[in-house]
């Protein structure tokens, strides 16, 4: 494993250590490859994905097409804003999951919160 992945492994864990999601406040938790971004959104207390998007998703690969990344990512933002939506949840936890709070990262919390949800 990469000094790099250590690192944010690391991290992760640590913020884990503080955030959880609930039935009424589920986790947002957002994951980084090189080409494409994933979010999804957890009850931790049931151990149950409640929503999930991403840039391979049927509903935003057509829309994504070969826009930047960070346009991606704020397109996955929005849909998985309108997927908590229908199920009436506003409220979350945004876990970044020990990535860094710029880029694609933010454009997908800045989508989400576009969309209606509050963190």
């Amino acid at each position: 494993m990469s000094m790099q992945i250590q690192g944010r492994e690391r991290r992760k864990l640590r913020i884990r250590r503080k955030i959880s999601g609930t039935e009424e406040r589920p986790r947002l938790s957002v994951f980084r490859s090189l080409k494409h971004i994933y979010a999804q959104v957890v009850d931790d207390v049931a151990g149950k994905t409640i929503a999930h998007s991403s840039t391979l998703a049927k509903d935003v690969k057509p829309q994504a097409g070969d826009s930047k990344k960070t346009d991606a990512a704020t397109l996955v933002g929005k849909t998985i804003a309108a997927q908590l939506k229908a199920k009436g949840i506003t409220k979350i936890v945004f876990d970044r999951n020990g990535y860094l709070y710029h880029g694609r990262i933010k454009a997908l919390a800045e989508g989400a919160r576009e969309g209606g949800l509050e963190f």
